[in-house]
C-alpha cells in the first residue's frame, strides 16, 4: 500500500516589514543580471542533527541557484557570522556584493520536531524585508528548506514558488525491446523517487488532481487500456468506468470534479469529459476527426486540445459553455499535447517540423509563439506553480542495440536555464506533470 510521502506540517510568518527599495527579480528578463544571495551557516539550539542544518541550507541554495535568477555568495566568502536579532554591518556584507543576506535558527522541539526561523535582509537598502517562523517534523526537514526557499523566491521575484512541490512521471527500465514502465513520484528536485505502480502494469499519462490526493492514470491492466485512479493517501486504485472502448490522455478539471479523456467509439477518438460525483460522461467533440490531449483553462472555461480536423495536427479552444471550437495553431510543422499554464496566459506545445520536436508556449490566441527547446525527440510540457517554468522530456535518438535514453528537463519561459532532473542510475524519465503546492 501506498503512504503519503511527505508529513503535513503547518507554519506561520511571525512578521513582515516592508522594503522602502524595492528589490525585485526581473524574471521576464531571466538571468542577465542575477540577485546575488548569502545564506549564513545556521544558528541551532538543541539536540539538532548538524547533517539536518547543512542539509536545509544546502537545499535552500540549491533551489533559488536553480531558477537562474539568483547568484549564491560562496560561503568562504561571508565576511561575519550575524546572530539572530542582530543588525548586520551592511558595508561588510556591501563590499562582497551581496545584494540579499539570509539568517536561519533550527531549534530542536519536543515531539521529534524542528523549529525553523529566518530572516531575509536587503542589503543595500539595509532592512529586513522578510521573516518567518516554520514547524515541521524532523523526517520532513527537507520540506523545511523547500518551504523556506519558496518564501525567499516569492519575497524577491512577486511570483508564486515552486519549489515544494513533486512530479509524477513514468519511469523506464530494461531494454528498448522491452521496457517496463512503472508510474513514480519524486521531490521537484529529484530527490526521494519512488514507485507507485509494480512492474506487471503498463502505465501512461499521469496527473495529479487540484488538491494532491488522487493521481489518474492510464493502465493496460490484463492488457485493456483504461483511466484508472491513485489514492495517494490510501494507495487504493480505482477504475474511472466502463465507456464501452479504449480511453486515455485523462485530465482534471481545475476544481477536482471532472476527469477530461479521450475515448475512442467506433474507430473514432473524441473528448469526453467525466463528472466524478454523478458518474456521468458527457461528449464534448464530435465529427470524424481524432482529438485528444485535453487540457482546461485555469478558469475550467474552455479546453485546448489537439485534432487533426484542419487535415494535420494543430490546437484547437473549446469554449465548454458554447461549444464553439477555434483553431489557434497556423505555423508550420504539427502541434500537439497542449497544457494551459496556472496563471491562463500561455500554452505550452509539442511541435513537431523538419524531423525535429520542440517545446514552446503561446499566448492562448495563439500568437507570439516561442520555442523554448528542441531535440531529436521531446513532448509532455507540464508547468510548475506560478507559470515560471516548464517539466517535459527528452529521448535522445539510438543507433543500432545503443541504449536510448530519456531525460526529464525543465525550462524556464524565456527558453534559458535549462537542466535535467537527475534520476536514479538506470531509470530514463517520460511523461512528468508537476505538481500543485503541496498541501
Amino acid at each position: 500500500m501506498f503512504k503519503k510521502f511527505l508529513t503535513v506540517f503547518s507554519f506561520m510568518a511571525v512578521f513582515v516589514l516592508p522594503a522602502h527599495a524595492e528589490l525585485k527579480v526581473d524574471i521576464i528578463a531571466g538571468a542577465a543580471n542575477p540577485i546575488s544571495v548569502a545564506v549564513q551557516k545556521f544558528e541551532t539550539v538543541g539536540n539538532v542533527s548538524a547533517e539536518d542544518s547543512a542539509m536545509i541550507r544546502e537545499v535552500v541554495e540549491a533551489d533559488l541557484k536553480s531558477t537562474g535568477l539568483f547568484r549564491i555568495v560562496s560561503h568562504d566568502a561571508l565576511p561575519e557570522f550575524v546572530e539572530m536579532g542582530k543588525l548586520p554591518d551592511f558595508k561588510l556584507w556591501n563590499a562582497i556584493k551581496a545584494q540579499v543576506l539570509v539568517q536561519a535558527k533550527l531549534s530542536a522541539e519536543s515531539g521529534g520536531k524542528y523549529s525553523l526561523e529566518f530572516y531575509v535582509w536587503d542589503v543595500n537598502g539595509k532592512e529586513q524585508i522578510e521573516a518567518q517562523s516554520l514547524v515541521a517534523s524532523k523526517k520532513s526537514a527537507r520540506r523545511l528548506a523547500h518551504i523556506m526557499a519558496d518564501a525567499i523566491y516569492e519575497r524577491l521575484t512577486g511570483e508564486i514558488g515552486y519549489f515544494d512541490t513533486q512530479i509524477v512521471f513514468i519511469a523506464e527500465t530494461g531494454p528498448i525491446h522491452n521496457r517496463k514502465k512503472r508510474m513514480a513520484i519524486m521531490d521537484q528536485d529529484g530527490y526521494g523517487m519512488r514507485y507507485l505502480s509494480d512492474e506487471k502494469t503498463f502505465v501512461m499519462s499521469p496527473h495529479f488532481s487540484p488538491n494532491m490526493q488522487t493521481i489518474v492514470f492510464l493502465s493496460y491492466y490484463n492488457n485493456d487500456p483504461m483511466v484508472w485512479t491513485l489514492d495517494l493517501e490510501t494507495g487504493e486504485q480505482r477504475r474511472l468506468g466502463q465507456f464501452g472502448g479504449m480511453n486515455f490522455a485523462p485530465r482534471f478539471s481545475p476544481d477536482g470534479t471532472k476527469i477530461a479523456l479521450s475515448l475512442v467509439k467506433n474507430g473514432i477518438t473524441h473528448i469526453y469529459e467525466y463528472d466524478i460525483e454523478t458518474k456521468s460522461l458527457r461528449q464534448l467533440t464530435f465529427g470524424s476527426s481524432l482529438n485528444t490531449s485535453p487540457s482546461y483553462s485555469p478558469d475550467g472555461k474552455k479546453m485546448a486540445f489537439n485534432s487533426d480536423r484542419s487535415g494535420n495536427q494543430q490546437i484547437f479552444i473549446l469554449d465548454l459553455e458554447t461549444g464553439k471550437v477555434e483553431r489557434i495553431t497556423y505555423g508550420a510543422g504539427r502541434y500537439a499535447t497542449p497544457a494551459w499554464s496556472p496563471d491562463g496566459q500561455f500554452i505550452a506545445f509539442t511541435k513537431i517540423a523538419d524531423d525535429t520536436f520542440y517545446i514552446g508556449i503561446m499566448d492562448p490566441r495563439g500568437r507570439n509563439e516561442k520555442i523554448l527547446a528542441g531535440g531529436w525527440y521531446m513532448e509532455a510540457p507540464s508547468w510548475a506553480p506560478g507559470s515560471r517554468r516548464l517539466v517535459y522530456y527528452e529521448t535522445e535518438k539510438a543507433f543500432d542495440d545503443i541504449e536510448r535514453i530519456s531525460h526529464i528537463r525543465s525550462v524556464d519561459i524565456t527558453g534559458q536555464n535549462v537542466y535535467d532532473i537527475e534520476l536514479p542510475e538506470g531509470i530514463n524519465g517520460v511523461e512528468p506533470t508537476w505538481s500543485p503546492r503541496l498541501p
